[in-house]
């Protein structure tokens, strides 16, 4: 303790002494602070002013919060629904699921054409973390080169066909692999489609192309129906691209295509198409093309024409072989338009079958001469004689009883200049010019079958209203659609046009039966227990190197019907032989007879028994 001393002046007793800092090197006292020179001494905040700085250092936290707030507010009450949306979109994949495509198949039920399962096996690239290890796996599976994978598997963007095609024996198998490899992997529907009858019917049946749309025949004209109608599968995954077990699944199942039924007969048309490759075998055809149609409904029962081609290896074949000539390739067809134009002088009341006419070996046309066959001297032949002989001259005085007009009626009865309506693409209508445009040797050239051009199927369909009592019935093909949930939907048989009467079209029968017969030019028609009408037809072909007839050959051709006392069947036949000059009786009839053979065999059809009549074709 400091020893006591005296108190300092007017200090009151008790008061504390206020302690003296030392400073200075002496320590002795100085000022807690000084202030340098020409400073200015802080004045201490006043309550108002330290309330104030209080309220707006308040307000800005406020405002902030409020901001935070409104912020969160929008983003979970306003935009919160979008966000989930998107989010969830995010992780939706949607994979379109393709229909199955509906058989076509003959009238029998036989299929013609059909689809099996396949899948296009697509990827994710941004979900494959391996493209390597990843087409390594894949390359033997799939045989796609491995660089080829690679390549695909490391572009941009979110989608990526692997291959098309694929087998689910393949699929399966890549099913196997590690989840890693199949990380990003995806499976979609792409069917095969498949014609189990080859080159048989395939010009009528037609192909599907590589998008799987039908680009010919039945697969083209029917496409909407064939095709069904796709569904679509979307279902949530993963961030690997895996199916979430209990994610949305929001899948529309695809509707299958319907079935086509044709009138064509499987047999048969085997048969045709056999026919006409032998026919074809030889060096003098070129091509070849046959029609078989049922008389009484206009059914085609076989089409075809050789060469022809597989529907299944459509995209390896000649292009200019993937249509069907019977009905889009024109001929000129010669003797056998003998019996249309005979067929109007009789409805014209012209003529009748046994009406003689005395017929010289030729007539002026104009500036030109026609001839028959070989020139003859004036023979009184018949009408009947005149079409069993196939005399042009004959034909021409007829057609020039009828007139040109008239006569330009009828032939557009027959269907001929007109599209016959059948259910398939790429039908011509042929040539036929306006008779007021015809000079003096086309009204000459017409009723014999020159100057005029037609299709296969348009001669058949004339011959089905003479073998139909007069009543022509358009050709169809399509027997019924039968929709996936099994619904049947018949095709309505069209109606008929009368052409020519009863009478007349009898008594063309009884002419055209005369062609096949004795003095005859088409014995080799003729079929063992069977009663036949037909006609015989030879014409010219122009040479495409020259544009004229010289060195162009013939298009011979035969069409008829059997049996001739019932008809059942119409057959016709055309030969396109570039360097022959043989006829159609001796080359078309023999294909005809074939072809008509196995249809009434086949057909169950059982001869009359009745005898043939005995025909006069000349007097003396």
């Amino acid at each position: 303790m400091p020893p006591a001393g005296p108190l300092p002046p007017n200090r009151p007793v008790g008061a504390r002494r206020t302690p003296v800092r030392p400073t200075g090197p002496a320590g002795r006292g100085a000022p807690l602070s000084r202030r340098e020179p020409g400073t200015r001494r802080l004045q201490p905040l006043g309550l108002a002013e330290r309330d104030q700085r209080n309220r707006w250092g308040l307000a800005f936290l406020i405002t902030l919060l409020v901001v935070v707030v409104g912020k969160l507010v929008v983003l979970q009450g306003v935009d919160g629904a979008a966000y989930a949306q998107a989010a969830e979109n995010d992780r939706m994949r949607t994979y379109p699921i393709e229909a199955v495509r509906g058989e076509i198949t003959d009238r029998n039920g036989k299929v013609l054409a059909y689809s099996v399962d396949a899948k296009r096996v697509t990827a994710d690239p941004t979900l494959v973390s391996d493209p390597t290890r990843t087409a390594l796996a894949l390359t033997t599976l799939l045989g796609v080169p491995v660089d080829e994978l690679v390549e695909k598997l490391s572009r941009e963007g979110r989608y990526v066909v692997l291959a098309d095609e694929v087998s689910t024996d393949v699929t399966d198998q890549i099913r196997e692999l590690p989840a890693s490899t199949q990380a990003g992997l995806v499976f979609q529907d792409d069917p095969v489609r498949l014609y189990p009858a080859g080159a048989v019917g395939g010009q009528l049946v037609g192909f599907v192309g590589k998008e799987g749309n039908g680009l010919a025949g039945i697969e083209q004209t029917f496409e909407e129906v064939l095709a069904g109608i796709d569904g679509e599968e979307r279902i949530e995954v993963d961030g690997v691209g895996n199916p979430i077990p209990s994610g949305i699944d929001d899948t529309q199942p695809a509707t299958d295509g319907s079935t086509v039924q044709l009138t064509l007969d499987q047999d048969l048309q085997f048969v045709v198409q056999q026919t006409l490759d032998a026919a074809c075998a030889d060096e003098a055809t070129a091509t070849a093309s046959a029609v078989v149609q049922h008389v009484q409904t206009g059914e085609v029962v076989a089409m075809a024409s050789c060469p022809g081609y597989d529907p299944g290896s459509y995209n390896t074949t000649d292009p200019d072989l993937l249509g069907n000539p019977v009905l889009s390739e024109v001929y000129e067809p010669g003797s056998v338009l003998k019996a249309v134009t005979l067929a109007a002088a009789i409805e014209e009341g012209k003529a009748t079958k046994d009406t003689v006419l005395n017929v010289d070996g030729h007539i002026q046309a104009g500036d030109v001469v026609v001839t028959d066959a070989h020139d003859h001297e004036p023979i009184d032949f018949t009408v009947t004689g005149i079409l069993a002989k196939s005399s042009n001259v004959g034909s021409i005085m007829l057609a020039r009883e009828v007139g040109d007009s008239t006569f330009e009626e009828y032939l557009r009865r027959f269907g001929l200049g007109s599209t016959t309506g059948i259910e398939l693409p790429g039908e011509s209508a042929g040539i036929l010019q306006d008779s007021a445009d015809w000079t003096e040797s086309r009204a000459a050239n017409v009723p014999i079958g020159q100057g005029v051009s037609v299709t296969t199927l348009q001669m058949a369909s004339a011959y089905q209203a003479l073998a139909n009592d007069g009543v022509r019935i358009e050709p169809r093909v399509v027997s019924s659609v039968t929709a996936a949930d099994g619904t049947v939907t018949d095709v309505p048989q069209p109606e008929g046009a009368r052409v020519v009467s009863e009478s007349t079209a009898d008594q063309l029968t009884y002419m055209l039966e005369a062609v096949v017969g004795p003095g005859g030019t088409a014995p080799l028609g003729e079929i063992d227990g069977f009663r036949v009408a037909g006609k015989t037809g030879t014409a010219q072909r122009a040479n495409p190197e020259t544009g004229s007839y010289a060195g162009g050959g013939y298009f011979t051709t035969f069409v008829g019907y059997a049996p001739a006392d019932d008809p059942q069947y119409v057959v016709a036949v055309d030969l396109e032989r570039p360097t022959s000059d043989a006829e159609g009786g001796q080359v078309a009839a023999p294909v005809f007879a074939d072809v008509m053979r196995y249809a009434l065999i086949s057909g169950g059809v059982v001869p009359s028994g009745a005898p043939r009549p005995d025909f006069t074709l000349t007097v003396p």
